[in-house]
């Protein structure tokens, strides 16, 4: 593992780190803040996967983690959106290819050789945390933003033993129905949709699986709101499961960085409070 950079923050230290990964086939960058309490001990860890054109630096320079991180004590891992490189497949639109992975194992040509972000943010990056960061993996918490809210419910939904809580700003939620995922799951997992529900959270929590509780930040003035993200479906389906979502309607925002570091703090705080208990 390869040290981009380092810096001081909070007390704490932010970096960016590369390394050869076996699971996509090339070099992956990310980013990790340790806060000060890590020089006492492990701290437990925080995912955050990012959305449609995202790398690992758009959430490190506009999400305004660390002070939130560093009081209460949270590793916050933020991994890139796909793997990259100029022998790696990609598209010349922005949501599909490099850049666009939406947290799946392709399956279909060209994508499959190295679009496998499922694995990789599941197995391939914990074991390398686990290795060399001052991690508690025994305490892990996930959340994202809109493709990575994609992610991070279907993660958590699909190992609720692993993650203490789930949280997403303005998830593609229902990715089956809507134009991003249809496009994207059928170019990287084949053109049938019943291949596609491992990879949508709404489909998976009306085929049974569960978490007991997740925190969701859309706001209302989010142009894609209506086209692709309607959280409605979703909602229906947590109700009819029994799991608590919280829905919090945000009056005036919209889908950038401006809304994600407004309800930053809020969302890391009540992380903290369930990776702390027990």
């Amino acid at each position: 593992m390869e040290t981009v950079s380092t810096n001081r923050a909070f007390e704490g230290v932010q970096g960016v780190y590369r390394h050869e990964s076996a699971t996509c086939g090339c070099p992956m960058t990310f980013a990790v803040y340790v806060p000060p309490q890590a020089e006492s001990g492990p701290c437990p860890v925080l995912w955050y996967l990012s959305g449609l054109t995202c790398t690992h630096a758009n959430v490190m320079e506009k999400g305004e983690y660390r002070k939130a991180a560093a009081e209460h004590g949270v590793i916050l891992v933020c991994p890139d959106t796909s793997p990259r490189g100029d022998d790696i497949a990609n598209d010349e639109a922005y949501d599909l290819g490099q850049g666009a992975g939406f947290y799946v194992d392709a399956t279909e040509a060209p994508w499959a050789p190295h679009f496998n972000m499922y694995s990789y943010v599941t197995e391939e990056l914990p074991a390398l945390m686990a290795a060399n960061f001052p991690a508690d993996m025994n305490r892990q918490a996930i959340f994202g933003h809109s493709m990575g809210g994609h992610g991070a419910l279907t993660i958590a939904l699909k190992a609720p033993g692993t993650y203490r809580s789930v949280s997403a700003f303005a998830p593609i939620t229902n990715p089956i129905a809507v134009p991003w995922g249809q496009k994207a799951l059928a170019a990287y997992l084949g053109p049938d949709p019943s291949a596609w529900r491992a990879y949508d959270a709404t489909a998976l929590v009306e085929d049974g699986r569960k978490v007991p509780e997740i925190l969701v930040d859309q706001g209302d003035a989010d142009n894609f709101l209506s086209q692709q993200l309607d959280p409605a479906a979703f909602k229906t389906a947590c109700e009819t499961a029994g799991i608590t979502l919280t829905l919090n309607m945000r009056p005036g925002y919209d889908h950038s960085y401006y809304f994600i570091s407004t309800f930053m703090a809020d969302h890391i705080a009540w992380h903290a409070e369930r990776l702390t208990k027990g």
